[in-house]
C-alpha cells in the first residue's frame, strides 16, 4: 500500500470512515482507530504520527472536563440548580420554555452538551409531568437549547477547544475563554426565541416513559408502602439515604434473623422495614426468605458498596438516587475546585489542559469522587473518537489534501468571495454532522478551513468559530449527537419529529456563521 498515492490513500480512508460512520455498525471508537492504522498502513503517517492523536493535549483537556462534570452531578450540584430555577418559573409552558434553556445552556458552557442533558433530563421529566405538559414539548427543546450553550465558552463541547488548538497551529490565536460568547449569546437568544414562538406547532404532543426521580414523591411512596414516620430529608438526604433489595436466589442472607431497627450483619446499614409480597414485616424476627424486600438506611458510600454485589438486587441505584439529592456531600468541595479551574482558563496562567488535569486531579485529592468515579465518567467514546481522528486531519495538512480539495472549492464558487466560501463549509458541516459526530465532522472539515483561508489571503479566525457554530448544528436527526438521542424515548419522539423543528435552528446558525461571525472576527 505505500506505492498508493497519499491524496488518494487519505480520500479513501475519509470516504470509507464516513461510510463506516453512517452505516452505524462499527463502534465510533473502532472507526477513529481503524482511520489511525489505515493511515499508518497506507504510508501517509509514520507510526507516532498515527498515533499522536492520544498524546494530543487538547484529548487530556476533554478527558479532564468529564470528571469535573461528574462532580458536580455526583454531588448533587446540577439538580440543587435545577430545582432552584425551574421551581420559580410555574407552570406555564413558555416560561418553562425560557427557564429550561437558560439552566440548560448555562451548565452546557461548564460540563458539554451530553452531561448537561442527562442531569437535567429527569428534572424536566418531573416539571412537565407536574405542569401537565407533555414532555415531547420540553425535552426536544431541552437538547436542542444545550447545543446553543455550547457555544458561550470554551469548556462548552470539544469542538470549542479543537478549533482554538486548530487556529493557533495555523497563523491565528487561540481563542479567549469567554471569547465564544460573542457569538453564543446571540446564538442562544435566537434559540430560545424560535423554540418559544414555534415549538409549540412544531412539535407533538405525546408522553414518554417517565423516569421516577421525583424525589418528594419518591419518598411519600416509601412512607406510605413501609408506614414510615420519617422526613423526605431523613429518607433521602445529602449524606445518607435509604434503598430497596431484594433476596435473590442463593443469596448468603437467606435464613438469617433480623429485625427492624436492627443494624445489618456489617455494621454500617440499618434495616428500616421489610415486605414479602404484599405483607409488610414489622414488629417480629424475620427470617429472610428469597424475594423479600428490605429497606435499608445508610451513608450514600455505604449503601452503594453494600449492594454493588450478587447478595442482594437493587431497586433503586443508591448513585443514582444520589445524585437526585440537592448539594450533596463535597458540593462545596467541587463548586470551589470548578471555580479555581474556571479562574486558570480565563486567565490563562497554565495550558487549558494543565487547568483542567489540576482540577481533576484536585477533586479526587480531596475525595469529591473517587478514582473509580473518576474513570468511569470519561466517555472514552469521545475520547477516542477525537484521538483518532486527530491524525485525519493531520494527514489532510501534510499531504496536501486540504490544499487540494480547498481549490476544488475555491474553482467550484469561483470568483464570488469568502462569504460564499464560508458558506459552502458551513453548509457541508451541518450536512455531515447530521450523520456523523460533529466533532468528528470539524476535524475533517478544519483543515480545508484552513487552506481555504490561506488561499484566499484571509485570517483563520472567523472560518475555526464558523465551523464552531455550524457543528452545533445538530439539529435535524436524532442520531447526530447523543444529547438528541438521549431525549428520544421520554420524550415519545420519532425519527421525523427532529427536523421540523430543527431546520428552522440550523438555518439561524447558518446564518449566524456566514455573516454574523466575520463582523466580530473579521475576513
Amino acid at each position: 500500500m505505500n506505492r498508493v498515492d497519499p491524496v488518494v490513500a487519505t480520500l479513501l480512508i475519509l470516504v470509507l470512515a464516513i461510510v463506516a460512520f453512517v452505516s452505524n455498525r462499527l463502534p465510533l471508537g473502532v472507526v477513529a482507530i481503524g482511520v489511525s492504522l489505515a493511515l499508518f498502513f497506507a504510508g501517509v503517517l509514520t507510526l507516532p504520527q498515527a498515533l499522536a492523536g492520544f498524546g494530543d493535549p487538547t484529548v487530556l483537556f476533554i478527558a479532564a472536563l468529564f470528571v469535573v462534570s461528574e462532580s458536580l452531578d455526583a454531588t448533587g450540584i446540577t439538580a440543587w440548580a435545577g430545582q432552584l430555577v425551574i421551581g420559580r418559573a410555574g407552570t406555564k409552558r413558555r416560561m418553562l420554555l425560557i427557564v429550561v434553556s437558560l439552566l440548560v445552556a448555562g451548565l452546557t458552557a461548564l460540563i458539554s452538551v451530553n452531561g448537561a442533558v442527562a442531569a437535567l433530563l429527569p428534572l424536566v421529566v418531573v416539571v412537565a409531568s407536574r405542569a401537565g405538559i407533555p414532555t415531547s414539548q420540553l425535552l426536544l427543546p431541552l437538547a436542542f437549547a444545550a447545543h446553543a450553550g455550547s457555544m458561550l465558552l470554551l469548556t462548552g463541547t470539544p469542538v470549542n477547544i479543537i478549533v482554538s488548538e486548530i487556529a493557533a497551529d495555523n497563523g491565528g490565536r487561540a481563542f479567549g475563554f469567554f471569547e465564544f460568547a460573542l457569538v453564543g449569546i446571540p446564538l442562544l437568544l435566537g434559540t430560545i426565541a424560535i423554540l418559544v414562538l414555534f415549538s409549540g406547532r412544531l412539535l407533538p404532543s405525546r408522553n414518554g416513559a417517565l423516569m421516577p426521580l421525583d424525589l418528594v414523591r419518591h419518598a411519600r411512596l416509601l412512607r406510605q408502602q413501609y408506614s414510615l414516620n420519617l422526613e423526605t430529608a431523613v429518607i433521602l438526604g445529602p449524606t445518607s439515604g435509604v434503598t430497596e433489595v431484594v433476596v435473590p436466589p442463593r443469596s448468603p442472607l437467606i435464613g438469617v434473623r433480623l429485625c427492624t431497627g436492627m443494624a445489618t450483619p456489617s455494621g454500617d446499614l440499618v434495616l428500616l422495614a421489610a415486605r414479602r409480597g404484599s405483607e409488610q414485616l414489622k414488629g417480629q424476627d424475620i427470617v429472610v426468605q428469597v424475594g423479600d424486600v428490605l429497606l435499608l438506611q445508610g451513608t450514600w458510600d455505604d449503601l452503594a458498596r453494600h449492594t454493588d454485589n450478587a447478595n442482594v438486587l437493587v431497586v433503586d441505584d443508591p448513585t443514582r438516587l444520589r445524585r437526585s439529592v440537592p448539594l450533596g456531600k463535597g458540593a462545596r468541595r467541587a463548586l470551589i475546585v470548578l471555580a479555581a479551574m474556571v479562574l486558570l482558563l480565563a486567565t490563562g496562567l497554565v495550558p487549558p489542559a494543565v487547568a483542567a488535569l489540576l482540577a481533576a486531579c484536585a477533586l479526587v485529592l480531596t475525595r469529591t469522587v473517587s478514582p473509580a468515579q473518576a474513570y468511569q465518567s470519561i466517555s472514552w467514546t469521545t475520547v477516542v473518537l477525537v484521538a483518532g481522528m486527530i491524525p485525519l486531519s493531520t494527514a489532510f495538512i501534510q499531504t496536501g489534501t486540504a490544499d487540494l480539495v480547498a481549490g476544488w472549492l475555491l474553482t467550484f464558487i469561483g470568483g464570488a468571495g469568502p462569504h460564499i466560501a464560508l458558506l459552502v463549509l458551513c453548509v457541508l458541516t451541518v450536512v455531515l454532522g447530521q450523520l456523523i459526530s460533529n466533532t468528528a465532522t470539524v476535524l475533517i472539515v478544519a483543515p480545508i478551513a484552513v487552506s481555504v483561508a490561506a488561499t484566499l489571503d484571509l485570517s483563520v479566525q472567523p472560518f475555526m468559530m464558523a465551523l464552531t457554530v455550524a457543528g452545533a448544528a445538530a439539529f435535524l436527526t436524532p442520531i447526530a449527537t447523543p444529547a438528541n438521542l438521549m431525549v428520544m424515548e421520554p420524550g415519545g419522539y420519532r425519527f421525523g419529529d427532529y427536523w421540523k423543528l430543527g431546520l428552522p435552528l440550523a438555518l439561524l446558525f447558518i446564518v449566524v456563521a456566514v455573516w454574523y461571525v466575520p463582523l466580530i472576527l473579521p475576513f
